[in-house]
């Protein structure tokens, strides 16, 4: 047991080394199966959902005009900041929990819960939120096979709707399948991202030759003042410094910026599997980069594509890219599109329950959950007691509940992990300085400042209820993290600690 007062500070960070030394346990570490490739296919998986099918039209239509494009560049440039961080980070540290992780060996065991407290439900929420979207999809193709649900399974979204069925068993199919195996889950997702990526390039490809010009004309549309909610459904920057954001114009741009920068939404989940990375070191970077490169220019094309099909004050808001080819006189690519977008939105759901399972389970190896949650199953060795008991209770939320109004929540805490990554690389950089690191995020400490500044800036812009209901939930987290957390915590009693762990890393 060890006597270091530091280890009784709320703020005590546990060693690079000793993560480490805690994945070579064999009943608590991970099997190592992933390549750089199945982290892409990961990235792009869980990146290319909703989005973009539907926000490319509606930021079109109410923010920025054609300008959608640069507006997509400039969320793309914002995610590559914090990609930077996150990817110098999951190769230094190529241990599950992300930036838990990264933040626990950065700047402290309270700080660390916070983050994993905050990722726990933002992949909740995010999980719920795709599997209640992907049964819409389904249910619509259903529909138009002359197929139907009995109005009571079709979800509490949906009138005389109670339980969503297909939901509820889409999540107890994924947790299934994550407890058989993380490899297993990375073909499934290989086969459907083949898939959904193959739908985007159809329709970027057929829709070219549809293209007039001359609805890119103004390409940036004049300002318009933007009319904003009042009280809490107004954004924090507009009640704290009373800016209000405008459509259209140049500012306008960045107003859509902070709206499709969700549909980036997922690429940091590919750093919870960094344990399970063969050459993390080098492949971490090269996934988590790789598929943020990949997905960007996807959606600047589509966007372009999309405006010059149809003027953007004539696109539709909920199925833009199938409207628009319907305005062109070609329905049938409407049924692909959804077809793309209900197969597309699975690996997006499996992908986020992944990531949830892996924070889940990083905190509980080091106590600050019930130790119980941190073995691994003696065949697949993968955190199945975890998996089963969130699978169990998202399965159950996506249901019962219509958690539309939560899913900001899911992008307050994605920009708030953001933020701490980026503080945590500019710590570790003074604190760790001998450490070797295969990826070094360039610029130190421009990169990290940028990143938070921006990320800080589109949390401002989302409304004050977010805020509250953000603020409410960290509260908890907080106490929850006095009353068991820090009592049961490893690190805290001395368990398992390297005697010279800067020396044992060199």
């Amino acid at each position: 047991m060890s006597t270091n007062p530091n280890l009784k500070s709320p703020f005590r960070t546990k060693s690079v080394e000793q993560s480490i030394l805690d994945t070579e346990e064999p009943e608590h570490g991970l099997k190592k199966s992933l390549s750089a490739w199945d982290l892409m296919v990961f990235g792009v998986g869980v990146i290319i959902g909703t989005g973009i099918f539907v926000l490319t039209g509606k930021v079109a239509k109410e923010n920025a005009g054609p300008a959608t494009a640069l507006a997509f560049v400039a969320a793309g440039v914002v995610c590559a900041l914090a990609a930077l961080c996150y990817a110098e980070f999951a190769s230094t540290v190529p241990v599950a929990g992300s930036a838990y992780t990264f933040s626990y060996a950065s700047i402290g065991e309270l700080p660390a819960w916070i983050i994993g407290w905050d990722l726990v439900l933002e992949f909740a929420l995010g999980t719920a939120v795709v599997a209640v979207g992907w049964s819409g999809y389904v249910r619509s193709l259903l529909d138009n096979a002359g197929l139907h649900l009995p109005a009571s399974l079709e979800g509490p979204d949906v009138p005389g709707g109670h339980f969503d069925l297909l939901a509820f068993i889409l999540v107890l199919v994924l947790t299934a399948i994550l407890v058989i195996g993380v490899k297993l889950s990375a073909r499934i997702t290989a086969v459907v991202v083949a898939i959904k990526v193959t739908v985007v390039l159809i329709v970027i490809i057929a829709g070219m030759f549809f293209i007039n010009t001359d609805n890119y004309k103004p390409f940036v549309p004049p300002a318009q003042p933007q009319t904003g909610g009042s009280g809490l459904d107004a954004p924090l920057v507009q009640l704290i410094f009373g800016y209000e954001p405008t459509n259209f114009g140049v500012m306008g741009i960045f107003t859509a910026a902070s709206v499709v920068f969700f549909a980036f939404i997922g690429f940091d989940v590919v750093a919870t599997a960094a344990e399970e990375t063969k050459l993390p070191q080098r492949d971490m970077p090269r996934g988590i980069l790789g598929s943020l490169i990949i997905c960007t220019v996807l959606y600047v094309a589509v966007s372009i594509v999309v405006t010059g099909m149809q003027h953007y004050t004539e696109l539709s808001v909920s199925a833009p890219l199938a409207d628009a080819f319907k305005s062109a006189g070609h329905p049938v690519y409407g049924g692909i599109i959804s077809f793309g977008a209900a197969v597309g939105l699975i690996t997006v759901c499996m992908i986020l329950l992944l990531g949830q399972t892996r924070v889940f389970f990083a905190m509980s190896r080091d106590g600050l959950l019930p130790r119980f949650f941190s073995r691994t199953h003696p065949k697949f060795r993968t955190p199945y007691r975890p998996t089963i008991l969130l699978g169990v209770i998202i399965a159950i939320v996506s249901g019962f509940t219509s958690i539309n109004e939560l899913a900001t929540l899911v992008n307050i805490g994605t920009l708030f992990a953001f933020v701490v990554v980026a503080f945590g690389v500019m710590i570790l950089r003074r604190t760790r300085p001998d450490l070797h690191r295969s990826f070094r995020t360039p610029w130190v400490p421009v990169v990290p400042i940028l990143s938070i500044a921006a990320s800080v800036w589109l949390m401002l812009n989302l409304p004050a209820e977010t805020w509250l209901r953000f603020v409410i939930w960290m509260a908890v987290g907080i106490v929850v993290y006095f009353l068991y957390g820090r009592k049961h915590s490893r690190l805290g009693r001395g368990e398992g600690m390297t005697a010279n762990p800067a020396r044992e890393g060199r």
